[in-house]
C-alpha cells in the first residue's frame, strides 16, 4: 500500500500534539464506552431473575471472573497475533467487526444469545484493546519528551469513553431494556471503526503489516491463519466461559507455564545485571496482580453491592448507585488525573519526588484506605441493611488516586526494565497478570457473597463489608511491604527510576 504521508513528516509535528492523536483518541474513546459499559451491565444482568439470567451472586461473580480473564489473556494473544501477523491496523478493524457482531447477537436475544455474544466481544476486544494505544507511541521519535503529554491526553479519551458508557449502557439496561443497552455498545463500537476507516490514512505506515516484504499469496494464507484460528477458538472459548470449572482449570496451567517460561527466558540472558532488571519487571508485574485482583471488585461484588445496599441519594441528586459504581472511577480519573501529574511535577522540583517503587507502595495504601471506607459503610447502614452512596462515593475518589500512582508508570517500567528482544514477552506478562488480577477479583468476590431468596440485605451487608475489610489489610501490607523492601527493589533495578 502507498502512503502519501511519511513517519518523518508524522513524526516532525509542530505544536504539543501530533494531529493524529485525535482520531486515535476518538477510536479508543468509542471503544472504552463499549467495554466499560458491558463491563457494568454484566453482573447486573446475570442476576435479573426477569429477563436476565437469574444467577446468584455467587454464581455471577464466578461467571464475571471468567469472562475478564479470558477478555485479558486474549488481549495477550491478540498482541502477539498484530506484531507478528496482521499488523495493528488490521488487527484493530478485525477485532472491531467481531465486537459489533457480538453486541448484535446479544441485542436481539440477551437471555437466549448471551454466551455466544459475550465470546464474540471476548475475541473481538483481544484484538483490537493492545493496537491503539501501541500506534500512539509510533507517533513520536525515540525520547520525544511530548510522548508523555500525548498519552496523558489519550488516557483521559478512555475516560471520557467509560464515564459515558459506564452510566449510559447501565441505565439503559435497567430502566429501558437490556436489548437496547447491549445495541448501544454495538452502536458505538461502530462509530469508533467508522472513525477509524476515515481517518486511517492520516497514519502513513504506522500499523501496516509486518509482512510487507512477503509475496502476496504467502501474506494472505498468514492472516486466514490468524482468522481461522479465532473461529476454532470461539466453541472452545464459549464452553470454558459456560463452565467456570473449565476456566479455573485453564488459568491454573496457564499461570506456572508463563513462570517457568519467564524463569527460563531470564536464565538464557546471562547477563547478571539484566536478569536483576528482568527480577524487578517480575516484582511490578506480581504487584499489578495483586492490586487488579482488590482493584477490580468494581465489576464484580461491589456492583452487587450496589445493586441491593445503597441508598439512591448522592449529595442533593436522586441517582442509581450502580451508575455511581460504573463511571465514578472514571469522572475522578479526568478530574484528578493532571493534578496528580502536576504534584509529580512540583515535588521533582524540589528534589522530593518519591522513586517507582514507593509510588506503587503508595497506591496500595490508597487502595487500603478506600476498602476500608466500603468496609465503613455497615455502621452508616439503617435497620434494613441499606447504607450511604455518599460514602461509597467517596471510597472510589480514595480508590482512584490510589491506581493514579501505580497505572500509568506500571507498563512503562516494565519496557524500562526489559531487554529489547523480552518486551513482547514481559508486555504479555503485565496483561496475564491483569487477566489473573480479574479472575482473582471474581473469586474473592463470590467468596465474600451469600446467595438465597431468604438472605437479608442486613447479612448481604455484613458479608461484603468483612470482605472488604480483608481486602483492606492484604492492600495495606503489600503497601508497606513495598516502601520498607524500596532500596533492596531498587538494587534490582540498576539505575532504571
Amino acid at each position: 500500500m502507498q502512503h502519501n504521508i511519511t513517519l518523518e513528516e508524522i513524526q516532525d509535528f509542530k505544536g504539543k500534539y501530533p494531529k493524529q492523536l485525535w482520531a486515535l483518541f476518538l477510536v479508543e474513546m468509542w471503544e472504552r464506552f463499549c467495554f466499560y459499559g458491558m463491563r457494568g451491565m454484566l453482573t447486573i444482568f446475570m442476576i435479573d431473575k426477569i429477563v436476565g439470567l437469574a444467577l446468584t451472586d455467587k454464581d455471577a461473580n464466578l461467571q464475571y471472573a471468567a469472562i475478564q480473564a479470558f477478555v485479558y489473556a486474549f488481549t495477550f494473544l491478540g498482541g502477539i497475533f498484530a506484531d507478528k501477523v496482521l499488523g495493528f491496523r488490521k488487527s484493530l478493524f478485525f477485532g472491531g467487526m467481531i465486537m459489533i457482531l457480538g453486541n448484535l447477537i446479544i441485542a436481539v436475544s440477551p437471555k437466549e444469545f448471551f454466551y455466544i455474544g459475550i465470546t464474540l466481544s471476548i475475541i473481538g476486544t483481544g484484538f483490537f484493546k493492545p493496537n491503539v494505544s501501541s500506534m500512539v507511541g509510533d507517533l513520536y521519535k525515540e525520547g520525544d519528551a511530548r510522548r508523555d503529554a500525548g498519552y496523558g491526553m489519550f488516557y483521559a479519551g478512555i475516560n471520557i469513553g467509560g464515564l459515558l458508557g459506564g452510566a449510559l449502557c447501565v441505565y439503559l439496561g435497567k430502566y429501558v431494556s437490556w436489548n437496547y443497552a447491549f445495541l448501544a455498545a454495538a452502536i458505538v463500537m461502530a462509530l469508533g471503526l467508522v472513525t477509524f476507516l476515515f481517518t486511517q490514512r492520516t497514519l502513513g505506515p504506522i500499523g501496516d503489516s509486518p509482512l510487507k516484504n512477503m509475496t502476496v499469496s504467502k501474506k494472505r494464507a498468514r492472516e486466514i491463519g490468524v482468522y481461522l484460528f479465532s473461529l476454532i477458538s470461539v466453541p472452545l472459548i464459549l464452553i470454558m466461559v459456560q463452565n467456570t470449572h473449565y476456566t479455573d482449570y485453564f488459568m491454573y496451567t496457564i499461570a506456572p507455564l508463563s513462570i517457568i517460561y519467564f524463569l527460563y527466558e531470564t536464565y538464557k540472558v546471562k547477563d547478571r545485571k539484566f536478569q536483576m532488571k528482568l527480577f524487578a519487571a517480575f516484582i511490578f508485574i506480581f504487584c499489578y496482580f495483586l492490586f487488579n485482583a482488590i482493584y477490580e471488585q468494581s465489576g464484580g461484588s461491589l456492583a452487587l453491592f450496589a445493586e441491593k445496599n445503597l441508598s439512591h441519594t448522592l449529595l442533593f441528586f436522586n441517582i442509581d448507585p450502580n451508575v455511581v459504581n460504573n463511571s465514578s472511577n472514571s469522572l475522578f480519573v479526568i478530574i484528578f488525573s493532571p493534578l496528580i501529574g502536576l504534584l509529580w511535577l512540583w515535588l521533582a522540583k524540589k528534589k522530593m519526588e518519591p522513586n517507582s517503587i514507593i509510588k506503587f507502595g503508595v497506591g496500595f495504601l490508597f487502595l487500603a484506605a478506600s476498602f476500608y471506607i466500603f468496609f465503613y459503610t455497615r455502621f452508616f447502614a439503617d435497620a434494613s441493611g441499606v447504607t450511604s452512596l455518599n460514602l461509597f462515593t467517596l471510597g472510589y475518589l480514595v480508590t482512584t488516586i490510589g491506581e493514579l500512582c501505580l497505572g500509568p508508570i506500571g507498563m512503562s517500567l516494565v519496557t524500562q526494565l526489559s531487554p529489547k528482544k523480552l518486551t513482547g514477552m514481559m508486555m504479555g506478562m503485565w496483561f496475564l497478570a491483569s487477566a489473573f488480577g480479574q479472575f482473582a477479583a471474581g473469586k474473592l468476590g463470590a467468596e465474600m457473597s451469600v446467595s438465597g431468596d431468604d438472605v437479608s440485605l442486613l447479612t448481604k451487608l455484613e458479608s461484603y463489608t468483612s470482605g472488604y475489610y480483608q481486602l483492606a489489610v492484604y492492600a495495606a501490607i503489600a503497601g508497606v511491604f513495598l516502601i520498607l523492601f524500596s532500596p533492596l527493589i531498587k538494587r534490582l533495578m540498576q539505575g532504571v527510576s
